[in-house]
């Protein structure tokens, strides 16, 4: 039986999807390849652009969630004996060697401790040792919460004849991604985090050289469902059918896209920000700390050490069934030991950090974690006075 809950997403994403949003999807179906529905497409690579700040002519949505479009970027840029170097501080950078190494790739990770972001030193150094068709870069990760920098990595990269692909599955609406001004060739996001639609589609945006490289394969895209070379003939002037879109997740795009140009980037990047501010402000104040590298936390993806003595798991449960607030565990070596506290697109809101902060207070006083009660709350409104 279906029961109407109503949940505060505030986990690692879906994010909360606006009514507007809702409402899109419920639009009348129509044709994959009527007019109207191609006019659609067109105003989403538009407002895709605008987002992902290119002019890429390939840019659209790929029929998939993130990891589709992580899938995307790597099966149409590499083809076996292809080498690429993959960044790994967290689980999709692990990802993204996985996705490279069944496509018949040879994949190099350079590895550091998770919670990190990486020197361009450490980029430059083995870039030196060996000659790479793409490095691959996760910009927010996910999994642990840190922000990599990457314009000054694109430069080294570029500098010595690579491809830059990078992950902003996370941050795509939420903190600047800009494509064309950091010299990316293949970006990838999804929609249910900081863009506040439903998961099931993935944006992706080529730049020249990475559809120069497309189109200089000497073999077959490995995945049929996911070859840009016939895909970009469906989303282009030929309008050539290639598999049916999802309609109704395409009017949802549009509408969120959208927003996100009403609101402004500049002004969804500092509400992001500014709520993080707070939220972290909240969680100092009663002894949790961040995993991620000092001054590289994300705005939209909180992680957080779980306070010692702590039980992970039932907190989560607790702050589900009573407050109906969702947050995600630990992946990896962090399971069982960091909370991730999402604000992402219509989740990041100054009342969510409030109600949050209140319903954690309240499970910690029943695990008998030692705090001053209603420390987080008077030092959440503090910070936000400021």
């Amino acid at each position: 039986m279906m029961h109407n809950y109503k949940r505060v997403l505030m986990g690692p994403g879906p994010s909360d999807v606006d009514a507007r949003v809702l409402a899109a999807l419920a639009r009348p179906t129509i044709g994959h390849l009527d007019p109207f529905f191609m006019d659609i497409l067109n105003e989403i690579r538009s407002l895709l652009q605008f987002t992902f700040q290119t002019k890429n002519e390939i840019t659209l949505a790929m029929s998939g969630t993130g990891s589709a479009g992580m899938e995307t970027c790597v099966v149409n840029l590499l083809e076996p004996g292809d080498s690429i170097l993959v960044c790994v501080n967290g689980v999709f950078g692990k990802r993204m060697a996985d996705v490279a190494s069944r496509c018949g790739a040879e994949v190099t990770a350079l590895e550091i401790e998770w919670g990190k972001v990486f020197d361009p030193q450490q980029i430059e150094q083995a870039l030196a040792q060996k000659k790479y068709k793409v490095v691959g870069l996760v910009h927010a990760e996910t999994s642990t919460g840190a922000c990599q920098p990457v314009e000054e990595i694109s430069h080294i990269v570029h500098r010595h004849g690579a491809l830059l692909l990078v992950d902003a599955v996370t941050s795509l609406g939420g903190m600047n991604v800009d494509v064309d001004g950091w010299q990316i060739d293949a970006c990838y996001s999804g929609t249910q985090k900081c863009l506040s639609c439903p998961p099931g589609l993935s944006p992706v945006t080529f730049s020249a050289d990475a559809v120069k490289a497309l189109e200089n394969r000497k073999t077959k895209v490995q995945s049929w469902y996911l070859d840009l070379s016939m895909i970009r003939q469906y989303w282009g002037t030929d309008r050539l059918y290639h598999h049916t879109a999802p309609i109704n997740m395409a009017y949802a795009l549009l509408e969120a896209l959208t927003m996100v140009k009403e609101e402004g980037l500049e002004k969804r990047w500092q509400r992001h920000l500014q709520n993080h501010t707070i939220l972290k402000a909240g969680l100092e104040a009663i002894g949790i700390s961040y995993v991620a590298q000092k001054g590289h936390e994300l705005p939209m993806l909180n992680a957080v050490a779980v306070p010692q003595g702590v039980d992970d798991a039932v907190v989560r449960k607790q702050l589900l069934t009573d407050y109906g607030i969702e947050i995600g565990g630990g992946l990896g070596t962090y399971k069982g030991k960091v909370w991730r506290i999402g604000l992402m697109g219509s989740a990041s809101t100054r009342s969510n950090v409030m109600l949050f902060l209140a319903a954690l207070e309240n499970c910690l006083i029943q695990q008998k974690y030692q705090f001053n009660h209603g420390a987080s709350i008077a030092a959440a409104i503090k910070a936000s006075c400021r």
